[in-house]
């Protein structure tokens, strides 16, 4: 597990979908040995973290088993974790999901419910001593963009996210591997979104670091009227937006050119020259 140092430079959460109806169609499907020659190619690329995802969150998406989700990414991560130094992040809210992962390898959950979905879930982070993303979400995948509406935005996500910290370090999760993700896209319109952005700073307050997966997301869509698979620039405009207001990973799906922009925006943000140069 690699040593985060949190504010010295912006991390690269890289997604690897082994879902056949993924929210890009990056998804690779039932071929295992081909996920792990991308999840190798995405750290060589760049990537931090390799977040693996055997379940669909896009708007609309149908959950599927337990026994399905276990098929498709277990064998991945078994896999991976003997090719790479990355650490492997679980995208999942299923504990028996999160519980096989951890044994095989991973060592971060992500999920997208903030510990909400299965109760079982706090217990297995705390048992690995993982790390976890804690994300905030109105709604399921199912329901989450049929008109969400909030009275304060910030405050009401800030407030959310406030709960399952609080929460999560109740029930023995170290207050040290806890990330959290105000969730773009997730039960948010598209001036949700912007919002968000603009005011990420002020998740900061709640002394977490700041997890942000603009990548590839509707909103960029709306605003450029490209398609999924051609947002790189819109998600790259997104990303170095978010550095600014003090992102600390940023979860993408094309590492190599966002890996530029990252970079860019951190060498400018970041920089300690001398001021009269």
């Amino acid at each position: 597990m690699m040593d985060f140092k949190f504010g010295s430079r912006t991390y690269i959460m890289g997604i690897l979908n082994v879902t056949p109806d993924s929210f890009s169609g990056d998804g690779i499907y039932q071929d295992a040995d081909k996920a792990v020659e991308t999840g190798e190619r995405l750290v060589q690329e760049g990537a931090d973290i390799i977040d693996i995802g055997g379940e669909s969150t896009r708007p609309g998406a149908q959950s599927v088993t337990i026994e399905e989700e276990i098929k498709r990414v277990i064998p991945v991560i078994e896999k991976l974790s003997k090719k790479i130094k990355a650490p492997i992040s679980i995208d999942t809210a299923k504990s028996e999901v999160a519980r096989q992962a951890l044994d095989s390898g991973a060592s971060i959950v992500n999920d997208i419910t903030g510990l909400e979905s299965d109760p079982e879930m706090v217990y297995i982070i705390r048992e690995f001593n993982a790390k976890v993303v804690l994300m905030h979400i109105k709604g399921t995948p199912q329901t989450m963009q049929n008109s969400p509406e909030y009275g304060n935005l910030i405050k009401e996500i800030k407030e959310e996210l406030r709960r399952i910290i609080d929460k999560a370090i109740l029930n023995g999760i170290k207050k040290e591997n806890i990330i959290i993700d105000p969730g773009i896209g997730f039960g948010k319109t598209l001036k949700h979104n912007l919002e968000i952005l603009n005011r990420l700073s002020e998740f900061k307050e709640l002394g977490m670091p700041v997890l942000v997966g603009p990548s590839r997301k509707s909103f960029i869509g709306k605003i450029t009227g490209a398609e999924p698979d051609n947002r790189v620039f819109g998600t790259a405009g997104a990303v170095a937006i978010a550095i600014e207001n003090g992102a600390d990973i940023v979860r993408v799906h094309d590492v190599k050119e966002i890996k530029q922009a990252v970079m860019i925006a951190d060498a400018i943000i970041r920089f300690k020259g001398n001021k009269n140069e």
